[in-house]
């Protein structure tokens, strides 16, 4: 497990935050289709926290995309870097979940981000920046639809409809299993929408969330545990 420290000069404020988004959404590539599903490697990257403790753990799980199979993890736990902000909750997880992906020792692959790229009120959410930062191509799974808007898709599995920024397509609402609610995909970096969502039913054969989305949420839960214990006892 690598210590993570809150980097220096990161940001302090949501002003100078929302400068770092809008300089770095730039550099977002959308122009590429992305890894083919079911070669190579896919990693999750996933983060828990603890902010009586001002504790934040993060977790990398890598994945070989054809078996499902763990090939790879890694953890790192760190000062909460940032406060609570709805859409900047990215510069709460990135020192940490940079340091789980250093700390790897094969490459990742496609990132899944256990939250939003595209979909995001500024169009930059966690995929975007992450990807970004590391020229990975990266992609988001997440749990609901944020602040967008989709009709239902149809019950069946690989149905999906269209995550709605009003008129604009910041994702798509996916069923990854029949009947059960949708996931909400969007493209981070270097990865094209249909690759992303591609790469969701590729990872979901058994249940509704990703495999990597699934490894690394439990990887970072443990290392949380395992830190905060780890400073009750110093106590």
């Amino acid at each position: 497990m690598t210590s993570v420290s809150v980097p220096a000069g990161w940001p302090a404020t949501e002003e100078e935050a929302r400068a770092v988004q809008d300089e770095l959404r730039r550099r977002v590539v959308r122009d590429e289709p992305g890894p083919e599903p079911g070669t190579g490697h896919v990693t999750g990257v996933d983060v828990a926290y603890d902010d009586a403790r001002d504790v934040v753990a993060a977790a990398a799980v890598v994945l070989d995309a054809a078996s499902l199979e763990v090939v790879a993890q890694s953890t790192a736990v760190g000062r909460i870097s940032f406060p609570y902000v709805p859409g900047l909750l990215a510069f709460r997880e990135i020192p940490t979940v940079l340091a789980a992906l250093d700390d790897l020792p094969c490459p990742p692959g496609l990132v899944v981000c256990d939250g939003y790229g595209l979909a995001h009120p500024r169009r930059f959410g966690l995929a975007s920046h992450l990807g970004v930062l590391t020229g990975l191509p990266t992609i988001g799974v997440a749990k609901n639809p944020f602040t967008f808007t989709y009709d239902t898709p149809a019950a069946a599995r690989g149905s999906a409809t269209p995550l709605l920024a009003g008129d604009e397509e910041v994702g798509r609402a996916l069923r990854t299993r029949e009947g059960v609610k949708p996931v909400f995909v969007s493209v981070g970096h270097r990865t094209s929408l249909d690759t992303a969502c591609a790469h969701t039913l590729a990872l979901t054969p058994t249940y509704r969330l990703p495999e990597t989305t699934r490894h690394a949420d439990s990887l970072c839960r443990r290392a949380l545990k395992q830190a905060t214990a780890s400073r009750q006892d110093s106590l």
